[in-house]
């Protein structure tokens, strides 16, 4: 389903969601929330409220209208219809040192582990489970040299996370046989030494 892009404007995830369940019917059970800006960031003497804004904006703005977006269709199919999830992605920088180079991207992804714990209870008597993943540092081509090797080093197997590694676990939230599981933030990133 292509939709808006720039979920950053306020009315972009309602709009995504509102041509994602037409496209789909009308019915949406599952909701993986994988976007994020990364960058153009700073450390604490450096960031300032338009870096800040930006993040927050894209990062955990957005990832809350989706769910609003998602709710509000849920409200619409019969009481108590099984299958609802919501799969959140984090990535870990509320765990260890944080990430004090990237103080807007760290503190707006932090925030949806908390944002996990409270959507799961607003969201249950939809039948909806929330979760968020935290995927570690996973490969997609946007490091390479030193600072790849460096990272690589940090886990036990030696390698980064590939893009399966979180991907299986995302998909299994998706599926009935996660029913059980919600409000949890579950890391995925192959034990990294932080």
């Amino acid at each position: 389903v292509h939709g808006p892009g720039d979920l950053a404007a306020p009315d972009a995830p309602g709009r995504l969601l509102a041509e994602a369940a037409e496209a789909l019917g009308g019915r949406l059970d599952i909701l993986v929330a994988n976007h994020a800006l990364s960058g153009s960031d700073g450390p604490l003497d450096a960031v300032d409220a338009a870096m800040l804004d930006a993040h927050w904006a894209v990062n955990t703005r957005s990832v809350i209208l989706l769910v609003q977006a998602y709710a509000r269709l849920r409200t619409e199919l019969p009481a108590g219809t099984p299958g609802g999830r919501i799969v959140l992605m984090t990535s870990g920088q509320d765990l260890g040192g944080g990430m004090p180079e990237e103080i807007a991207y760290s503190l707006a992804k932090g925030a949806l582990a908390s944002a996990t714990r409270t959507l799961a209870t607003s969201l249950a008597d939809l039948a909806v489970t929330v979760n968020a993943v935290n995927p570690g540092p996973v490969d997609t081509g946007y490091m390479t040299g030193d600072a790849y090797d460096a990272i690589a080093a940090r886990f036990p197997a030696g390698r980064w996370g590939m893009p399966d590694d979180p991907a299986r676990l995302i998909a299994w939230l998706a599926t009935d046989e996660a029913c059980w599981i919600t409000g949890q933030v579950i890391n995925s990133e192959g034990g990294v030494h932080r």
